[in-house]
């Protein structure tokens, strides 16, 4: 049974507006958190999957990650305004609210313990003004009200494309982690410059929930058919365009090849510029980079796997197909090292 520990509240806050779910819905962050009070008193620990919806098996691995390790699980479903570009596609991003509905009431997984089969505990819907009070736009130099960033790690790889989008990303995290206080929180691989700006978000401003350590990087999802790293924006590709996304994939593993072959950062990067190039004029690559886990700033071109190298090395990319833009990425050496 799902766990319902107000369950008169609830009659309260599943309104018209959305749709019918089995699964407790919560709009504002006042009633979340009397939900959230009741799972403290009764020593629940919380995971929590953050989204914007669409969800696909990407988001379900998180989902089903959170519900083996926690007693509860919380999703979250807001498109933040405050990491799309004014000229991004805020306006067209995919919402699909009752198929997700339908997709998380269906999940079942069996807790690690083996005692119990578990099921997602509630969903937070937030509207935009309850989770920018002083009121957002697009636009960063017409904001008004309190943003949050991470100094130094967003300008590259992702940041050099989308210059504004990790203060997005940092800025509704904090929210989403001050409403949920999770003691788990789940992302996915695919957005590893996030994860990592995240970590870092919450060992510098000393949050507990979730502390650093508590923040899961989950692998990324793929299609088994040809590796393509599921997203809600693989909705956008065409039928020849989904024939092509997986090309940046087989760039960095041929980066990837490579690289573990001892060759030089340069020489990787340009195995992997040759696989795009190669895929026809249908595709264009923004960039192929690899980057220090730790700090973010681009190894040297002549750097080598051969060399002592203490941390894993983030190889990453984004390309367009058409007017889709992807991104992928493969940690070079071992993901559970990532602080």
């Amino acid at each position: 049974m799902l766990y319902h520990p107000l369950r008169p509240l609830l009659r309260t806050m599943t309104t018209a507006a959305l749709p019918p779910s089995s699964i407790p819905l919560f709009t504002t962050v006042a009633a979340f958190r009397q939900w959230r009070e009741v799972a403290r008193r009764d020593n629940k620990s919380v995971g929590f999957v953050p989204t914007m919806g669409a969800l696909h098996d990407g988001h379900m691995s998180l989902v089903r990650r959170s519900l083996a390790e926690n007693d509860l699980t919380v999703l979250s479903i807001f498109v933040n305004p405050a990491q799309f570009a004014p000229h991004e596609d805020l306006a067209t991003y995919p919402r699909t609210l009752p198929r997700d509905l339908e997709i998380l009431a269906a999940a079942r997984v069996e807790a690690e313990s083996g005692a119990s089969v578990r099921s997602p505990s509630a969903v937070f819907l937030p509207s935009v003004q309850e989770m920018y009070p002083s009121g957002i736009h697009q636009d960063p130099a017409v904001q008004k009200g309190t943003f949050v960033e991470v100094k130094g790690y967003g300008d590259q790889m992702e940041g050099k494309s989308r210059p504004t989008f990790f203060r997005g990303v940092a800025t509704v995290v904090t929210k989403l982690f001050n409403a949920i206080e999770p003691t788990n929180a789940y992302f996915g691989q695919k957005d590893i410059q996030q994860c990592l700006i995240l970590k870092r978000l919450c060992r510098d401003t000393l949050l507990s929930h979730p502390d650093p350590a508590h923040l899961h990087i989950v692998p990324t999802a793929r299609d088994p058919s040809d590796g393509l790293a599921l997203s809600s924006r693989n909705a956008y590709l065409s039928e020849d365009g989904r024939k092509l996304a997986p090309t940046l994939y087989k760039a960095l593993a041929a980066a990837q090849q490579s690289w573990n072959a001892g060759h030089p950062k340069s020489v990787c990067v340009e195995h992997a510029r040759a696989v795009v190039e190669g895929a026809g004029a249908a595709v264009r690559l923004d960039y192929i980079e690899l980057n220090d886990s730790d700090t973010l700033e681009p190894v040297p071109d002549a750097a080598r796997r051969t060399e002592a190298v203490s941390k894993p090395v983030i190889l990453s990319g984004a390309m367009w197909v058409g007017q889709t833009r992807l991104i992928d990425n493969i940690v070079l050496g071992d993901l559970n090292k990532i602080r």
